[in-house]
């Protein structure tokens, strides 16, 4: 057997396209803010990729980016200025932040209704009693993945490798709310090549490159590898053995270009998702 690729980069094209004509009823351009501190090399790279499909698709587009020195008083300051803008549909703030800022404090002081990054209290909330709100972005680009494969998700045997509140937590809700029986594994877990050989589907999100060996991949799974992980001569590869997974899977994610592409796309789905709300068209 030889996986299936699933291409970030094509499908996100296509999720990207089919947002036009949504941008084009609202009565003004979708607003997003995204605050950048510190100069963090990874993030400079995020935010610089954000910033390009924001402005490719017509947004009205802040890009605020302060030194790692920057008081915590006055980011949060900051945050409270762009909630009180009404042409700011979206607010995003960079992570991770200088030690010296409180994640938690600055998620916290986020307006609820322009979350679209998906990660405020009220969010997570929303989605575990799955009512309407904001998925955070990595997650939805996941789902959206599979959803392509045509795959039967009722009740299919899925497994999460990773549980944080960034990726595994969401993930594992919104495959529970598509049907999936669901185990969440981590560091912690006891055997996991085992969980691993049961799974249908496998959702790697650890950070550690080729933690998921090729050969725990039970034949016709379909692999959805979140890791990004960067080796000593500069390869990127993910959390999953790559090769002898794919020769074993049905689907697979590459990385990169798998599910890395797809969070963008979901940042912007999420901010036209906003300003249809602030609209009354959603």
């Amino acid at each position: 057997m030889s996986a299936q690729i699933l291409d970030g980069k094509a499908i996100s094209a296509e999720v990207v396209a089919a947002l036009a004509p949504r941008i084009a009823a609202l009565p003004r351009p979708p607003g997003l803010a995204v605050v950048l501190v510190g100069d963090d090399p990874a993030s400079a790279v995020y935010v610089r990729n954000k910033t390009r499909m924001a402005e490719r698709l017509g947004f009205s587009h802040q890009q605020i980016t302060h030194p790692a020195t920057l008081a915590e008083a006055e980011l949060l300051a900051e945050i409270a200025r762009l909630n009180a803008d009404p042409t700011v549909d979206g607010i995003l703030v960079q992570f991770p932040l200088p030690k010296h800022l409180d994640r938690v404090k600055v998620l916290d002081a986020i307006d609820p209704t322009k979350d679209v990054d998906g990660l405020h209290v009220v969010s997570a909330g929303l989605l575990s009693q799955k009512r309407p709100g904001f998925v955070s972005c990595t997650p939805a680009g996941v789902m959206e993945l599979l959803t392509r494969t045509g795959a039967t998700l009722r009740g299919a045997e899925a497994l999460v490798i990773g549980r944080s509140d960034l990726v595994g937590r969401p993930v594992a809700r919104l495959l529970e709310h598509a049907d999936c029986t669901v185990t969440v594994a981590h560091s912690r877990t006891r055997d996991l090549a085992e969980h691993v050989r049961r799974a249908e589907i496998v959702v790697a999100a650890v950070g550690v490159p080729g933690m998921v060996k090729g050969e725990w991949i039970r034949p016709g799974a379909i692999v959805l590898d979140v890791g990004i992980n960067r080796l000593p001569d500069g390869r990127l590869v993910g959390d999953v053995e790559y090769a002898p997974a794919a020769e074993r899977a049905a689907w697979i994610t590459p990385v990169p270009g798998g599910v890395g592409p797809m969070t963008i796309a979901m940042l912007m789905a999420n901010t036209v998702l906003s300003a249809e709300r602030r609209f009354g068209r959603a």
